[in-house]
């Protein structure tokens, strides 16, 4: 299965040292103990690589024995292989994807309701009519649902430059 994984940035994690074009093996696969971890959320790589700016994240093949937390999307697996390293706005945007193709499911812990102020870099906001607001260099992403249901319609990218978008100013979808 296709999947997303953070890393400290030299391909470190949990004290295993990853590889680039290398299928990487373990004996078990639990959530909670041990395998090698991944999310099928890219959003939930967040919860455990926080500090993006000295993280990675890959897209990832997992495959062999899989384990499901049940609390967010990870997965434990015993066989994985680092596919394409994604850069933050682009694990943002593929976090976007995922929420779209999956509108029903829980919302990942980074995503608010209706408004949001930015934090650590980004704000990601889902609603009716969502807005957001953020400093100099952080990412909005705005996501439009249908009036009836959580089916998401439109995204809009705001990045805050200072030039077009200014900082501590409310941006919504028009």
């Amino acid at each position: 299965m296709i999947a997303y994984k953070g890393f400290e940035k030299d391909l470190v994690c949990r004290g295993y040292q990853f590889t680039r074009d290398k299928v990487h093996e373990t004996d078990q696969a639990n959530c909670r103990e041990n395998g090698f971890h991944c999310a099928e959320n890219p959003l939930d790589c967040l919860c455990y690589y926080r500090d993006w700016k000295n993280s990675v994240y890959y897209l990832v093949e997992a495959s062999g024995d899989l384990d499901e937390d049940g609390a967010d999307t990870k997965i434990s697996c015993t066989r994985m292989r680092l596919l394409k390293e994604l850069d933050f706005k682009r694990l943002l945007l593929h976090g976007v994807a995922y929420m779209e193709k999956h509108p029903e499911r829980p919302w990942n812990q980074d995503v608010q309701k209706e408004t949001g102020t930015s934090y650590n870099g980004f704000a990601i906001v889902r609603g009716k009519a969502p807005s957001a607001k953020g400093k100099k260099q952080d990412l909005l992403l705005l996501l439009r649902e249908e009036p009836d249901n959580c089916q998401i319609v439109e995204i809009k990218l705001i990045e805050v430059d200072g030039v077009e978008y200014q900082e501590n100013k409310w941006y919504g979808m028009g």
